[in-house]
């Protein structure tokens, strides 16, 4: 701390910059959890239902229970989507759903915007992880540099390069590097981390699509 307050002007405001990265970072680690872990566990949940329930009213009927999963998100959309050409179709002509007249397209449509949606709000404040993770030791090695060429100045001023002369300058001035890699190193763990839970929850949106459309072609259709 006596370092910390002995600290020249830049130093200081290179050491607050990297407190306020390391905080807000912190911020988002804990929520991105907490948001991947229920989207991941409500997914499986979810998953259960769909492929015990026969009847897709009776699963939207359920969806309430599982609202952190995006695999709900994608069932909701594209079953407002199917709901919609059915009833456009059966108006029109007394069918069920016709792909002629691009009903399963409609579908797919829907579930490519919400599985955009859905990714875009999963992978929300990572940029900032990956920003700190990237910055944050440059930033720390900035204040570095200057606190060394400050403890120099000191050096040729007094005139003396002995130990208790240059040793406070030189700690002081290591302090900024060791902050930004307190900074950065939990910021890169953290997004690479998330980042691999959020490809599995693509993969499953994916997955999900393409069965949610088969089911729609093979027991509504006909084909």
């Amino acid at each position: 701390m006596a370092l910390l307050l002995n600290a020249g002007i830049i130093v200081k405001l290179v050491l607050i910059l990297l407190l306020f990265f390391s905080v807000v970072s912190w911020a988002i680690i804990l929520f991105k959890f907490f948001q991947v872990h229920r989207a991941n566990s409500e997914s499986e949940r979810f998953m259960d239902l769909f492929w015990k329930s026969s009847r897709f009213d009776a699963i939207a009927s359920q969806v309430d229970r599982f609202a952190n999963s995006p695999l709900t998100v994608l069932f909701n959309e594209a079953y407002a989507e199917l709901k919609k050409v059915v009833d456009g179709n059966a108006k029109s002509d007394g069918s069920a759903l016709s792909t002629d007249l691009g009903g399963i397209e409609n579908v797919s449509r829907a579930l490519r915007r919400a599985t955009n949606s859905e990714i875009t709000r999963l992978e929300k404040y990572l940029t900032f992880l990956a920003t700190t993770g990237s910055t944050s030791p440059f930033i720390g090695l900035f204040g570095t540099v200057w606190g060394i060429m400050t403890a120099f100045e000191g050096i040729g001023k007094t005139g003396s390069a002995s130990l208790a002369v240059v040793a406070p300058g030189i700690a002081e001035a290591l302090i900024a590097t060791a902050i930004g890699l307190v900074a950065a190193i939990p910021a890169v763990m953290a997004y690479n981390h998330f980042q691999h839970k959020i490809r599995v929850l693509i993969n499953e949106m994916d997955s999900f699509s393409t069965e949610f459309l088969n089911i729609v072609q093979r027991n509504i259709t006909g084909k």
